[in-house]
């Protein structure tokens, strides 16, 4: 009998057809952050009832627009770029669990579908969006270059409806792209029963992060954001902006190669 092959559906004998390959997986790409603080009590709601707030300004959220360019080993991603290239915005708290402060990923709008079994594999909860930023060369004048007084823009919108609008006007150089996204990743990975009423297949709580950083210089700026909802999408109203903290923009690269266990509680169900 053939086997059959693939990181993830659809299985083949080749294994070609896996939506999505093998880890590890490359990434290289720009960030451009809104950091601002909302009430903590919206915070506390959008987290688990089993993790606690961080102890420094636990109201804070971070708004994020990444362009990235994504490979597996090998790189033959890179000479079809449509497998390789993808954008998306992202919203991310803090958090604690057993004392140590965790990053952790509550909205994410992606523009590929590679993108998104990723990183539901991952314990982020992707969905489709259409999602634009401003890209920044240092050539020409259809561009800010990376300099005092650059302003990128950038929008998030999802069947239609805009969710989300920045603009980031860069100061100077920064030591830091914020301090919100700055730790690891505290994701829930989660499928429910096939039958009714039986609980979750898949609970778990998973910790995670990049390896072997390659960081560019981290430029930080003031940041105008504006929230917004639709029917089908939560933003503006489960995360409000109360005070903008400010805007970051740096280019980056970074090596997935899986992450750890914290706690696997679909064995209770």
């Amino acid at each position: 009998m053939t086997e059959l092959n693939g990181f993830l559906a659809p299985l083949t004998p080749t294994g070609k057809s896996a939506i999505i390959p093998n880890m590890p997986w490359y990434y290289s790409g720009t960030l451009l952050t809104v950091e601002y603080l909302t009430e903590v009590a919206n915070v506390r709601a959008i987290l688990p009832a089993d993790l606690e707030l961080a102890d420094e300004q636990p109201g804070a959220v971070a708004m994020i627009w990444a362009d990235w360019q994504s490979c597996s080993e090998g790189g033959a991603e890179l000479l079809d770029p449509i497998r390789s290239q993808y954008l998306e915005a992202f919203v991310v708290v803090r958090c604690k669990k057993d004392g140590v402060t965790y990053s952790r990923c509550v909205a994410i709008w992606v523009t590929k579908d590679f993108a998104i079994a990723r990183g539901w594999f991952q314990g982020y909860p992707k969905k489709l969006g259409s999602v634009h930023v401003t890209r920044l060369f240092n050539h020409g004048k259809a561009s800010p270059r990376l300099e005092a007084g650059a302003k990128l823009g950038a929008s998030l919108s999802a069947y239609d409806h805009r969710l989300a609008s920045a603009i980031v006007t860069l100061r100077e150089p920064s030591e830091t792209n914020g301090f919100v996204n700055g730790h690891k990743m505290l994701h829930s990975r989660w499928m429910p029963s096939i039958v009714p009423g039986a609980g979750n297949s898949l609970d778990q709580l998973i910790t995670m992060g990049g390896v072997d950083a390659d960081l560019g210089q981290a430029w930080a700026g003031d940041a105008e954001l504006t929230l917004g909802d639709s029917q089908w999408d939560e933003l503006n109203s489960i995360l409000p902006v109360k005070t903008i903290l400010g805007g970051y923009y740096r280019e980056v690269g970074v090596t997935f190669n899986g992450g750890s266990l914290i706690e696997d509680r679909s064995l209770n169900n």
